[in-house]
């Protein structure tokens, strides 16, 4: 039996959950997400508790229901407390700016030429001192995507540890090549 896939869902007080046909839609206080479920899945919604049920112990059907599941709940966070994504600016001359309503980030980060990054629609950016970027929103799969690209951007290298790095990211400096000294007989 999956483990992930019985477990129940409670939904909170805030939250509006409607399943039609093999759609579930999920309203709270910061919006609003939809997912298309496979048709082989079935969602039982009673006294304010989500339980997703399987029609078989294959295979198939096993990761599909504790993927459900997952997904399911990870909307109920998402619309009651959203996700965000915190990355770090590091290097000198490096920097980033809010352009267009705070739908696009402007980097200047050791290239020719700056980049801009847009917005999809559910996320946004914010820019803090010192270079410090979030990313938020309520999709936990777009606000992840949109970091990672950003990140790829300029991932930090291990000598001096510049680039674009997660905040809690820890990155392992290497020692540089360093000079031999000759003996002189």
């Amino acid at each position: 039996m999956s483990r992930i896939g019985k477990q129940i869902i409670p939904i909170p007080e805030k939250v509006k959950v409607e399943v039609k046909k093999n759609v579930i839609i999920v309203k709270g206080p910061l919006g609003e997400e939809t997912f298309s479920f496979h048709n082989e899945m079935k969602i039982k919604i009673d006294n304010n508790i989500i339980e997703v049920q399987r029609p078989s112990d294959s295979k198939k059907h096993k990761s599909l229901h504790g993927l459900t599941r997952s997904i399911i709940n990870n909307m109920i966070i998402g619309v009651v407390d959203g996700y965000q994504k915190v990355l770090l600016l590091v290097g000198v001359g490096y920097s980033v700016e809010l352009k267009g309503n705070g739908t696009h980030l402007l980097f200047t980060i050791g290239y020719s030429h700056q980049i801009l990054i847009d917005s999809p629609l559910g996320v946004d950016f914010k820019v803090g001192k010192g270079n410090v970027i979030t990313i938020s929103g309520t999709n936990k799969q777009k606000v992840g995507e949109v970091a990672a690209k950003v990140r790829s951007l300029r991932p930090p290298e291990p000598y001096k540890g510049k680039g674009i790095k997660y905040k809690d990211e820890i990155i392992h400096k290497k020692a540089g090549k360093m000079a031999k000294t000759t003996g002189v007989g």
